[in-house]
Parts: C-alpha cells; structure tokens; sequence
C-alpha cells in the first residue's frame, strides 16, 4: 500500500505482539497492549496497515514462492553463481542429497507468514472490541481485508508444505500441523465473507484509494484459483466442502461481468523492462489483485523493496535496460521454443542474451546458463548502468527494487472461467491469444489442454506454472518437469538430471525447515522425500 505510511504499522504492529516467541517466531511485547490500543475505527485502520505491511514481507526472506513456483516448474532451472552452494538446485531437482546441508532453504517463508498470519489474527480478535460509531460497514470491509491476506498466507502455505499449523487466533501454542482439508475450508470461508462484505465498486483509473488494497474482485478471483488447484490435486468434486464448480465459476464470471477490468492492449506494455517508456503503469485496468513495493527500505529493518526479483535478475552485470542481480531461475530453452513465432509473449517475457545481442561477460560466474533469463520481474538499470532502484533513491539494488507483483492478473481471470465451463469460455479464450497474436491470430479451440497451454505461455514469469502443473496430478507434473539436459556451469558443459521420481516422492511438496521441527520438539512432522 504505496498510498499509505507503512511504517505506522511497523511501529503499531510490534507493540501490539503480546507474547514470546515460540516456534512460529510471532513478535515480542513492548508498551502498547492489544487490551489498551484498539478503541476507534483509526486504530483498526492502523492495525490493517500493520496487516498488508505483514503480507508485503512474506517474501523478503527465505525462497520468494514465485521465484520457487518458477524453478520447480518446466519453465526454469536454479542457476545462481557458480560458486554458491547447491540449496537452489536441491529445490529445482527435489532432491535433498544435492545439499543435504540446506536443511531451512523456506526458513524464512515460515516465520514471515505466521507472522503476518499473526497480525490478521490480532486485528480479527479485536475488530468487537472498536466502538465503530455506527460504521458497521467499515467493520466488514476491515474484516474481509484482513481475512482475505490470512486466506492468501494459507493458500501458498498449504501448497507449499501440505500440512500446516492451522491458527485462527494469535498463539504462541505448539501446534501440530491440521489436514489440509481443514486448512482449505478456512480458506473458503474467509474469501466467501470478503466477496460477501466488500462493495462491488467497479475498476475505473480514477480509484486511487483501492490501489493495493483488498476487493471484491479480488477476491472472488483468489475464490476460483484455490477452487481449481484444490479440485485438481486432491481429485474432489467442491472446495472442501464450501464452493461447488458452478459456484465458482459464478464468482470468477462476476469479476468479469461488473468488475470494470479488461485486458491492456498491447502485453508488452505490463512490465517495465519488456515495454519501457510504455509501460502501462502500476494498478493498471488487468491488475485485480498486486502486493506493493517501494525503493524505500533500508538496513535498518524497513522492509518496503521486492527483495527477491533480484534473483531474476541477469548474473552481477548492468546490460541496458536490464540491471544486475544473482541469476538465478535461468529459463529453460523449451519455454522459449515452446512460443510461436508470432507470439508477442515471448520476448516480453524472456531476455534472449544472443537475440537482443547482449554483451554477457559472467558466463564463468553463471551456473546452469541457458541463454535466458525472466524478464517480467526483474532489476533494471539506465543507459549509464545506474540501478534504477537506487537512482530513484534506494539505499541498494539488492532491497531496493520497486516493481509490484501482480498476483492476479484479468487474463487469468478470463482463463479460469474458460476452464471452469463458462457459456462464453471460447470468447475468454480468444480474448487472452488475440491479445497475443494481434493480426496472427488463429483461432483454436477452446479445451481443457489448451487452455493449460495457454496458460503456460500466458503466465510464464509469474509463479503460476508450478502451480498448474501439481494440479493436474503429481505424476503428470513429474513427467512435465523431469528432464536431462546439458547446461553450463561456469562456461562447463555440465548435465542437469531431474528425476520424476523425485518429485513423485516428495508429492510435489518443499521441504518444511527443520529449525522449525527442532523447535516444536518435533510436533511438526517432516513432509515425504525430506
């Protein structure tokens, strides 16, 4: 929430953690205790702030889930330096003998979510005791905000680890992990109140006051996609029990009926480096749902950048427009191929180093280069080789990037209503490769592969693909994702061997930190293949 002071919430929020630490690591007690602070609707407010500023560092430690979504895909490899230990690689191939020293590679993740979980949960619990003055509409939307966040934290959880601590008031107990069924119905029922108790207030580029801030809309899409990745990878007919198909797809077609979003002309024009003087912009008419960032964070714990798209970033070389970062998430070449030729999504969503003529010197500091790296998210740099982040007035590149991540954008609003059996499933399928192909289009037809196809070309970059492919059966996305395929290590021709039977192992799910399991005196309990 760039429009709003984050560090308020920094201030309120740490004062207001009345509690030790425990093995979900939430905050410690200072002066300000959640019986004395929450009175008026500001003070709510304030603690809201608190919450989005706890979802704006979920990732700022630990494997950022779109960076992982990436690498346990087909659509990337680790990569990083050649020089560096193997605990990306042990992520990308599933297998823990490749680092069997990284035992804590989503530590981070962990600890960032319950604590943002934690400051959704303090705000619930206290929403009764704000005397709302007769606003109690605003007690809802300040409800369906919060709930919608903790419903967000949950989902990446649960198809991260699979079996999560399941807390919907703030603890400090040691809890043991719940049944992810338990886990999707708090989910449902959170998104269900906020579709519920949010106006329908349509999108229009007049609306500042909803840029970054939770929707209708919102979440009524975030509704669809856990309903497609729930059905999927358990095989069940509903949302555990609490959203039917039809129901579904009613939320996604209401998105798309009265939500005011429509697809930006031209795709390049999404992301800064792919369109660069004609970039649409931030909270532009596809963005249904963005987590903020600003340039403004520094060392000494404000936390405001996009830390983790540096990864993306083209290995320690500013090469115009595109700014230096770590090299990690190398695209696989088959992602490349796999575009028609006239498809304007490929190079706005890939760096080709000999098709944009790059001058690439790292090859000996790059591990597993392919010849590609992300473009949709990644640092960029002036004609000079200043980072942009910093010539803005970041303290460092490496905290400082400043690019939104669209966690839900209107083509997949589109796409999901196609899946899910839409009336007009064919017009929201064209829609999405028209777009894509403008005066090239051919038309195909709509269909369950296709759209998974389309999907993969659509949203590639974006933490989506892993996601789709697990949901369309563990066995399927082992036989998608596992390959042998020589890259270079250091300039080295070197093979690269994922295994299927790796990933079938562990049911496509990560490795849950062991710092973690040591401390509930393992209550928690190690997920298969770890």
């Amino acid at each position: 929430m760039k429009k709003i002071n984050l560090y308020i919430a920094v201030i309120t929020l740490l004062s207001l953690a009345a509690c030790n630490k425990s093995f979900l690591d939430t905050e410690d007690v200072t002066s300000i205790s959640d019986q004395n602070f929450y009175k008026t609707p500001n003070d709510a407010y304030k603690a809201l702030v608190g919450v989005y500023d706890g979802l704006q560092r979920v990732w700022s430690g630990g494997m950022a889930v779109p960076l992982a979504a990436e690498i346990m895909s087909d659509n990337a490899f680790g990569g990083a330096g050649n020089a560096d230990g193997f605990g990306i690689q042990m992520v990308d191939e599933f297998d823990k003998q490749r680092s069997p020293s990284d035992q804590n590679m989503f530590e981070g993740d962990w600890k960032d979510y319950y604590k943002a979980i934690y400051r959704a949960n303090m705000l619930l619990t206290h929403l009764d005791q704000v005397d709302w003055k007769g606003q109690g509409a605003l007690r809802n939307v300040y409800e369906s905000e919060a709930r919608f966040i903790r419903a967000n934290c949950y989902f990446d959880m649960v198809r991260l680890w699979g079996h999560v601590p399941l807390l919907t008031k703030p603890s400090t107990e040691n809890v043991a992990q719940a049944e992810p069924d338990s886990v999707y119905r708090l989910i449902a029922d959170d998104l269900k109140f906020a579709v519920a108790n949010l106006p329908a207030v349509k999108y229009t580029a007049q609306a500042p006051a909803t840029y970054g801030r939770v929707t209708k809309w919102a979440a009524a899409s975030l509704l669809g996609r856990v309903f497609l990745y729930y059905t999927g990878y358990y095989n069940k007919p509903d949302l555990a029990g609490v959203v039917s198909k039809s129901q579904a797809l009613a939320y996604v077609e209401d998105v798309i009926a009265n939500g005011g979003f429509g697809l930006v002309d031209n795709f390049a024009n999404l992301w800064p480096a792919a369109s660069l003087n004609n970039y649409v912009g931030e909270d532009n008419k596809e963005t249904v749902f963005a987590i903020k960032y600003t340039y403004t964070s520094d060392w000494n714990g404000n936390v405001d950048g996009n830390n983790w798209l540096v990864m993306f970033g083209i290995r320690v070389q500013n090469i115009y427009p595109y700014g230096l970062g770590w090299g990690g998430g190398t695209v696989n070449p088959k992602l490349w191929n796999a575009y028609g030729a006239n498809d304007s999504r490929r190079v706005a969503t890939i760096i080709s180093i000999s098709d944009e003529n790059l001058d690439f010197k790292n090859l000996k500091d790059q591990r597993e280069y392919t010849g590609y790296y992300m473009k949709k998210y990644t640092p960029m740099a002036d004609a000079a080789g200043k980072s942009l982040a910093e010539k803005m007035g970041g303290v460092s590149f490496m905290i400082s990037q400043f690019e939104d991540y669209v966690s839900i954008r209107y083509a997949d609003v589109l796409l999901m209503a196609a899946e899910l059996g839409s009336p007009k499933a064919q017009q929201h399928f064209d829609a999405v490769r028209q777009r894509a192909f403008g005066s090239n289009f051919v038309q195909i037809p709509v269909s369950q592969g296709n759209i998974m196809n389309e999907r993969k070309l659509e949203f590639a970059g974006e933490g989506i693909r892993y996601w789709d492919l697990l949901r369309q059966g563990v066995n399927a996305a082992a036989t998608a994702i596992a390959e042998s395929v020589t890259l270079q290590n250091g300039g080295v021709n070197t093979l690269k061997t994922i295994t299927a039977a790796k990933i079938t192992e562990t049911k496509g799910l990560s490795q849950i930190p062991y710092s973690q399991i040591t401390l509930s005196n393992e209550v928690l309990k190690q997920n298969a293949g770890w």
